[in-house]
């Protein structure tokens, strides 16, 4: 898990390894926040040709660039790419999920005008969690450099803390000598 500048933790590859815990062929995962289509092509290859993953935008840029990557990667069509607030997941998903990823913030590479919001991402974080099966993990990762951010981190680490620890385990995984560096919350339904 090391990174590239030496052996500092990659926290993207420690995020797949939370999910590769939880999440096989033939399940069904949600990518709450597909920007460029990294995860959703992550997932889509973990899941494989039985399972299926939903992914939301709210930018049709989004969509466009994630359709892009799962083709350039090889990805079979075991995906649905919906245009729409992930807040709307149980309109897309009955569940039960394996899995669910969550990127807050902004579209890399975009103008960064269009970030997610703490009115949308809370009720989309507690129909995630609704929607989990036993055993199945959510990744919550936030970005705490844009005022945005600083508020929905908050506001998540505040709701995460509230859960009944012997339902859900909510796990905070941080850089701690670097408040504005992202970190991520796994949470795991027992």
């Amino acid at each position: 898990m090391a990174s590239k500048y030496g052996n500092m933790i990659d926290l993207l590859e420690l995020q797949k390894t939370f999910i590769l815990n939880h999440l096989g062929a033939g399940d069904t995962a949600v990518d709450f926040t597909m920007g460029n289509g990294h995860d959703t092509a992550f997932l889509s290859k973990t899941v494989g040709e039985s399972g299926h993953v939903y992914a939301f935008d709210v930018q049709q840029q989004a969509l466009d660039s994630t359709a892009a990557n799962l083709e350039k990667a090889g990805c079979t069509k075991n995906y649905t790419l919906i245009l729409d607030s992930h807040h709307n997941v149980k309109k897309y998903v009955e569940g039960p999920i394996r899995a669910g990823m969550f990127n807050l913030g902004y579209l890399p590479g975009s103008d960064k005008s269009v970030t997610t919001m703490r009115e949308t991402t809370m009720p989309a974080i507690e129909a995630a969690i609704d929607l989990l099966d036993h055993g199945g993990v959510l990744l919550v990762a936030v970005y705490p450099g844009h005022a945005e951010g600083e508020a929905e981190g908050k506001m998540v680490l505040d709701y995460f803390a509230t859960l009944d620890r012997h339902l859900i385990c909510c796990t905070l995984i941080r850089i701690l000598n670097s408040p504005t560096s992202p970190f991520f919350v796994v949470v795991e339904k027992k």
